[in-house]
């Protein structure tokens, strides 16, 4: 039975309201005691890109030989016309998207904080009109990465000048902790006794460090990534275990692992296919073997109301920074509860604000499963007062007013200067 035929006939017209809905009516900031609010308008905007040290090995950040090293990010700072400072983040990976580095500075600088500049910081929603109005979509939202920075910044100083959380603003809980699972991706090896010994290190690693849950990178070879997924059923037997290809296999692979996978205990199957492959993803929602999520696919709210509505998938991987920031995706968790489906919290290997970012969200909105916000395990480098620590494998949501975090400026200045230095 379909996604659309599940629901009930309220809940199928709750959906299509909110199918019909702009991003404006999920980007409101209802509050409380807004009338004494002193308006302001963004008077500066300035960008600093960083490379933050890494630690281990992850997949993503592996570049050609002799490129920069450690995980890009462009740090933002949006301050209104009355000292009030925000701090948002983009976080581009070239292997997983089209964003680079250079490309999120150059966009924001020439392109984006032009059309910003002037405004009502409150008003996020006409950012976002404004945004796309400089860079337009294509299939989906223009240089989403990159706007997701500057959507969380907004939040942030909405969130400094009424005094509130970005829980709060939205009119919602704190929530959380949230749980986060710990990422395995060991290297390809064709021996698969030495490559399920490197999985053993790494899981081991990752319980020193307090984790318990586990998710797994797979794709292309499932005979190995069938013995992965076995291993760690084996080694967290109560865990939520949650196999990640990243668009990684053909459709006729994904249709022959995914029963095997199923088999030897994994939970979900995210992103098995390209996004691209529609009817890809329709024949594997139809075998029905494990719960199909999507990921890369879903940037803007329209082709998540599309997809749904082909019946190609049970939920979404959902992540701030994919998807053009808070607003967005809190207009996609909406959508995805009205439809009966399923959302899990993952991340870009996220820094200080970008996390912050997703754990505000996910805290407000009662994320129930472990999240895959795997930057403390591979960061090494914090530009907050107060970094984030993983304590019995949970995130604290963080509280205060906006993100509730305290960026020091002198780590920012001081990072963004050695990573200039070193692609001198």
């Amino acid at each position: 039975m379909s996604a659309m035929n599940r629901l009930s006939r309220s809940n199928r017209r709750d959906f299509l309201q909110t199918a019909a809905f702009g991003l404006a009516a999920f980007a409101g900031l209802p509050g409380k005691g807004w009338s004494a609010v002193k308006r302001v308008k963004i008077e500066r905007i300035e960008v600093f890109p960083v490379r933050y040290p890494t630690a281990g090995r992850f997949k993503f950040f592996e570049g050609p030989e002799g490129s920069p090293q450690g995980r890009p990010a462009v740090l933002i700072r949006i301050q209104a016309d009355d000292g009030t400072v925000g701090w948002g983040e983009s976080v581009p990976i070239p292997k997983w998207s089209y964003e680079t580095l250079e490309s999120a500075v150059s966009t924001i600088r020439d392109y984006l904080a032009p059309e910003l500049v002037g405004r009502d910081p409150l008003d996020i929603a006409g950012a976002h009109e404004a945004m796309s109005r400089a860079i337009a979509p294509g299939f989906t939202t223009g240089m989403p990465i990159t706007k997701a920075g500057l959507d969380i910044a907004l939040h942030d100083l909405a969130g400094k000048l009424t005094g509130q959380s970005i829980a709060q603003l939205w009119g919602r809980e704190k929530g959380g902790p949230i749980r986060v699972s710990w990422t395995l991706n060991p290297r390809p090896n064709e021996d698969i006794n030495a490559f399920l010994r490197e999985t053993e290190q790494l899981v081991e690693e990752g319980r020193k460090r307090g984790y318990t849950t586990f998710n797994i990178k797979v794709a292309p070879d499932p005979k190995a990534d069938v013995a992965l997924a076995a291993f760690v059923r084996s080694a967290a037997p109560a865990g939520f275990l949650w196999a990640d290809a990243n668009g990684g296999y053909d459709p006729a692979t994904a249709l022959a692992a995914a029963p095997k996978l199923a088999d030897v205990g994994v939970d979900v199957l995210e992103a098995p296919l390209r996004p691209n492959r529609l009817s890809g993803y329709r024949d594997l929602k139809k075998q029905g073997a494990l719960p199909i999520l999507m990921d890369e696919g879903v940037i803007s709210p329209d082709e998540l109301i599309e997809f749904i509505k082909l019946d190609m998938m049970d939920g979404v991987a959902m992540k701030p920074a994919r998807c053009g920031g808070l607003a967005p995706q809190r207009r996609q968790i909406e959508i995805i509860e009205d439809a009966g489906l399923m959302w899990l919290g993952s991340g870009l290997t996220d820094p200080d604000v970008s996390l912050a970012a997703s754990l505000a969200i996910y805290g407000a909105y009662g994320l129930a499963t472990p999240a895959a916000l795997n930057g403390p395990q591979f960061l090494t480098e914090s530009v907050l007062r107060k970094p984030f620590k993983v304590e019995k494998g949970y995130l604290e949501a963080p509280d205060g007013p906006g993100l509730g975090i305290e960026v020091d400026e002198e780590k920012v200045r001081e990072l963004s200067k050695r990573t200039a230095a070193e692609v001198a």
